[in-house]
């Protein structure tokens, strides 16, 4: 098991860091540049409270666009140095938003554990690729996205922030198995959990629709029309 050490970076603020409803968004070529997506992170575990965090369960995920999985593996490690306990990623990092927001209020950790939040990885419908889009919002205990009060605490905090937060000596998780990575923080240990990425949203959809009366009602519906 890894023993995690925590590292704290000098940083200094980045102007244009206000997040939006819909989280920050900007070229791939911003969110690149040394320090912008670990401030922008790092602003919003300041801007929870403790328990939000610290021995917290957090998902992370993304929409499968250009740099998705190299901020995983930059929020994990920032995770695990502000005490987070668990994070969940879907396999592959895939987790749409509305899955997302399942699975914060439906899915229970084997030892009965919650999320609190989700860090979204998605630009919805702008273009992804190099030359493209990105982008990075976070949701709440709710399943929905921050609230004003959050976003505009998160801004504050990105025009006074001094350094950040990470566990640098943490190694990549393999995102694309199913199961538990284990380590050791400096506080309390620290898990990644890698879970299929459509099961909690497929149990959601089963509980609102009744596929087997739309299987049903398909087949009349073919059956008339030969």
């Amino acid at each position: 098991m890894v023993l995690l050490n925590v590292s704290r970076i000098d940083t200094t603020p980045i102007d244009g860091q206000k997040p939006g409803t819909s989280g920050l968004r900007k070229k791939v070529k911003v969110f690149v540049q040394p320090h912008y997506l670990e401030n922008f992170v790092q602003a919003i575990f300041n801007a929870l409270t403790a328990e939000k965090v610290r021995g917290a369960t957090l998902v992370v995920s993304d929409d499968g666009r250009y740099y998705s999985k190299e901020a995983i593996q930059i929020i994990t490690k920032m995770s695990a140095a502000n005490g987070v306990r668990r994070v969940w990623v879907g396999q592959n990092g895939l987790l749409s938003t509305p899955a997302v927001s399942a699975v914060i209020r439906e899915r229970v950790g084997a030892d009965g554990s919650k999320a609190t939040g989700a860090f979204i990885l998605t630009a919805s419908h702008n273009p992804g690729g190099p030359e493209e889009d990105f982008g990075i919002k976070y949701n709440m205990e709710n399943g929905g996205p921050a609230p004003e009060g959050i976003t505009d605490k998160i801004y504050e905090n990105t025009t006074t922030i001094k350094e950040y937060l990470t566990a640098e000596d943490l190694p990549d998780v393999d995102i694309t198995k199913v199961g538990v990575t284990n380590f050791t923080g400096p506080e309390r240990p620290f898990d990644v959990e890698v879970f299929d990425s459509a099961s909690d949203y497929i149990k959601l959809m089963k509980s609102i629709f009744d596929f087997e009366a739309i299987r049903n009602c398909c087949y009349l519906l073919n059956s008339h029309s030969v």
